[in-house]
């Protein structure tokens, strides 16, 4: 049996703050702002795990009022995801994610997050598709004000 799950996050671009994609710390002028470390594509990659289950988003399970989550290291969040999934019977089929941002340019550092999330995921890099892309300087990233992310996953039933 197979599951689908979607998911979607976004984060403001602010001074002062590391940028943080699939666990590599990128240099930038700016990073993301967040009550975790804000790594948008790990977030959106959760979000799609737990809709796949039905299991809710991660916010429920990692809300941004609780202190113990301030700061945290995104990827140990998915290890967690990963863990709640396989509780519930449920393993990785692919993930196919996608980051929108103007800059910078993220093609350097795609392989590593590839290979980091499949890592954590206990999967094989095969599984993990990750994109970049800009929106042309249209919107809000764009106008580099923040980064948005998509991923979709099949789960498939252990």
């Amino acid at each position: 049996m197979f599951r689908i799950g979607h998911g979607y996050d976004v984060h403001k671009l602010v001074e002062g703050r590391r940028l943080i994609l699939g666990g590599v710390d990128i240099p930038h002028t700016v990073g993301l702002l967040g009550h975790s470390d804000a790594d948008v594509l790990v977030h959106a990659i959760m979000d799609s795990m737990l809709g796949a289950l039905a299991l809710g988003d991660i916010g429920k399970h990692f809300p941004d009022t609780d202190e113990k989550y301030k700061g945290a290291d995104s990827m140990k969040l998915l290890e967690r995801v990963t863990e709640i999934c396989m509780e519930n019977g449920y393993v990785i089929g692919n993930i196919d994610a996608t980051v929108i941002a103007q800059a910078p340019k993220l093609v350097p550092h795609i392989e590593s997050m590839r290979k980091n999330i499949a890592d954590v995921c206990g999967c094989d890099v095969s599984q993990v598709s990750i994109k970049a892309t800009t929106e042309e300087k249209l919107g809000f990233t764009g106008e580099k004000l923040g980064i948005s992310a998509h991923s979709v996953c099949i789960m498939k039933k252990i």
